[in-house]
């Protein structure tokens, strides 16, 4: 009896204590979310307001100063594309290390994911330069490259590591009954990796999506993102509270939707890169 009322005990603390951290790591959002509701005046009051009566007045301002359907559609169009073309150049990548192994294969693995670990200020001037020099400047073209070669040694990786979970044998079965490359690839490699290759795209769309140092220093209002959106709303007259939360909750609620429901696969694809 004294053993089941310490385990009730101590499972009510954890209980709590989980309750305590995921609340602290929401009042940020939560924080965000009520104050896009507010006035500009509600939004610096000291002390902050915790009852008010909630307006749509900064929703409606940020929708006549900027064309936010301009901006989402960019954000779509960027990330969505970024991750096919990624996938589409990461598949046969990492097909290629999991079933043929080289001598460098690691080595070409870890220098892929070393490349990730470079600030990506160290390749500003260089990509702005050639982005210039094309007239790729404020276009989402630009971006689309971009975000494809820097998520793409996350994508070989995570492929990688989902291909090595398939049984070798599976394939040269395959190859025995006389498929071609082609058709190895798609009737049997592809069904078994499915989930794989979703995870992978589901997690390299959110990066896509929240990236935003990119879209700031390559972009402006006819290929910018969401991510220039929020950033427009910072001036040398200082910041206008309530708008640029309106502003950040219109640019993260879809991916926020988007994440709630793809959740699984997201947590999926977060574990199975890990290098083993």
């Amino acid at each position: 009896m004294a053993r089941q009322s310490t385990y009730t005990a101590a499972y009510a603390v954890r209980t709590v204590a989980a309750w305590g951290v995921a609340l602290l790591l929401f009042f940020p959002l939560g924080w965000l979310i009520l104050t896009s509701f507010k006035t500009e005046l509600q939004a610096i009051a000291v002390p902050p307001e915790l009852f008010f009566s909630p307006t749509l007045e900064s929703f409606h301002e940020v929708n006549e100063r900027s064309d936010y359907l301009q901006y989402a559609k960019n954000s779509v169009v960027t990330s969505v594309i970024s991750t096919v073309l990624g996938l589409v150049i990461a598949a046969p990548a990492a097909y290629a290390m999991a079933f043929f192994k080289g001598k460098h294969d690691k080595d070409i693995l870890m220098w892929m994911l070393s490349t990730k670990m470079m600030p990506a200020v160290g390749a500003l001037v260089p990509v702005y330069v050639l982005a210039q020099k094309s007239d790729l400047l404020d276009s989402p073209i630009a971006l689309i490259i971009v975000f494809t070669l820097s998520n793409l040694p996350i994508m070989v990786w995570m492929l990688y590591s989902q291909f090595k979970e398939i049984p070798r044998e599976i394939l040269e079965a395959a190859r025995m009954d006389g498929a071609s490359l082609w058709q190895e690839a798609r009737m049997v490699l592809m069904p078994l990796a499915m989930g794989g290759l979703a995870s992978t795209g589901l997690l390299c769309l959110v990066l896509s999506w929240n990236e935003a140092f990119w879209s700031l220093n390559l972009t402006a209002a006819n290929g910018g993102t969401l991510a220039t959106l929020i950033a427009g709303y910072s001036s040398p007259e200082g910041l206008f509270w309530a708008k640029l939360s309106a502003a950040s909750f219109m640019a993260i609620a879809p991916i926020v939707v988007f994440g709630w429901f793809s959740q699984k696969q997201l947590v999926q694809g977060l574990t199975f890169g890990a290098v083993k």
